[in-house]
């Protein structure tokens, strides 16, 4: 039990439920691809698809994110994903990416966000119940809404350097 309550958040998770890494279609800037490149030496980590849930389309609030992320025939740039469905950078540890080359999306999961900035509210989807006693979510996490904050400047950024619906 004391092992248990010095493990990582996301280690629980993945022995409680699917983790985030196992189940979400990770959207990739140009920016996030050019990171990746120069860190892995590889190209081939990506690829564009229609979304496969509402989840990724529904973005009534904001308008830059639903012009510059997707394509005219409704594809945006995403992460590979193994056969299992798991991430293609996901290894027996977690990121077998850096915190830094990892895609912006994924390091400001999971503060929810739009164009204007991040929401107050985070999204779901992380087994809430496996926070420990005094911690929040984002203190199990060890992140902070400086970093996230900077992160998403930097994501919108980088969208809005996208060709816009015909790339």
């Amino acid at each position: 039990m004391e092992l248990e309550q010095a493990e990582f958040l996301c280690v629980r998770c993945s022995r409680h439920m699917k983790t985030c890494c196992q189940t979400c279609e990770v959207y990739v800037t140009l920016g996030d691809v050019a990171r990746i490149e120069a860190f892995t030496g590889c190209q081939d980590f990506h690829e564009f698809r229609p979304a496969s849930d509402r989840i990724y389309t529904d973005h009534d609030d904001d308008a830059t994110w639903m012009r510059h992320v997707f394509r005219a025939d409704g594809t945006r740039r995403v992460l590979k994903r193994r056969q299992s469905g798991d991430c293609t950078f996901l290894g027996p540890h977690g990121c077998r990416l850096p915190l830094e080359v990892r895609p912006l999306v994924c390091r400001i999961y999971p503060y929810d966000y739009n164009e204007q900035g991040i929401k107050e509210e985070l999204t779901p989807g992380c087994p809430l119940e496996l926070v420990r006693p005094g911690l929040t979510l984002i203190g199990e996490l060890r992140m902070n809404r400086a970093d996230a904050e900077r992160w998403h400047r930097q994501l919108y950024e980088e969208i809005r350097r996208e060709e816009t619906n015909g790339q």
